[in-house]
């Protein structure tokens, strides 16, 4: 990005597992439109070079779907956005409205690389183990898109954002809710724990706004750093 003017701050802001793009969107476009006198940098990285940057001072602040409390880092909670199975079009899932998780897990599962998307997986992780059955695993993916091309292949289902399961409905991946369940996939605002200079603080509760345009507000209180 272009060097900022003279007199001007510079928020540093990385992200990594770039998910829930609206809520992104929204975000920067509130930072630009408010405070246009503040250039904001933004990087994307994997989840352990997200949290090595931020302690070391290369960020200033991070969008994670990991929460890294107690790493040095203070972890808010500022959106989340609904999880659901990315079935093939022509699965015998579908049958059902919702598919109840044990049913799910007779089929082989296209999961999420627990290193390049440790924070998904370990959110995904927690709904699966709700249930004695051990997933079978067809393929471990580092993106969104190829675990919907592996979907629509018939290699597996899915588990992922509702809304990247519906972008990819004309390649025929159809999106089905769980039974019983509504798991949602949270996104930290990731800071170290050291006092936050203005811009910083203000930033952060941009990023609140931002989720509650799209959601309504979060119980922070009830959406603790999970891990």
């Amino acid at each position: 990005m272009s060097t900022p003017a003279p007199g001007a701050s510079r928020l540093r802001l990385v992200i990594s597992e770039a998910g829930a793009q609206r809520r992104l969107t929204s975000l920067l476009a509130l930072q630009r439109i408010e405070e246009p006198d503040v250039e904001l940098s933004l990087s994307e990285t994997t989840p352990g070079q997200q949290v090595e940057g931020l302690l070391t001072g290369l960020y200033d602040v991070g969008l994670a779907i990991s929460c890294e409390e107690n790493n040095g880092l203070t972890a808010e909670p500022i959106w989340q956005e609904p999880l659901a199975l990315a079935v093939p079009a022509r699965s015998p899932l579908l049958t059902y409205t919702r598919v109840p998780l044990p049913e799910a897990l007779r089929y082989p599962m296209v999961l999420w690389h627990p290193t390049a998307c440790a924070g998904i997986h370990r959110q995904v992780g927690r709904i699966l183990d709700r249930v004695a059955e051990t997933p079978i695993v067809a393929e471990r993916v580092a993106s969104s898109a190829l675990m919907m091309t592996l979907v629509a292949a018939g290699y597996g289902i899915g588990l992922a954002p509702t809304a990247q399961i519906v972008a990819y409905r004309p390649l025929g991946v159809v999106m089905r809710p769980l039974a019983g369940l509504s798991p949602q996939l949270i996104t930290y605002l990731l800071r170290p724990q050291a006092e936050a200079r203005d811009s910083l603080s203000r930033f952060a509760k941009r990023a609140m706004r931002a989720g509650s345009m799209h959601l309504g507000n979060m119980d922070v209180a009830t959406s603790p750093c999970q891990r």
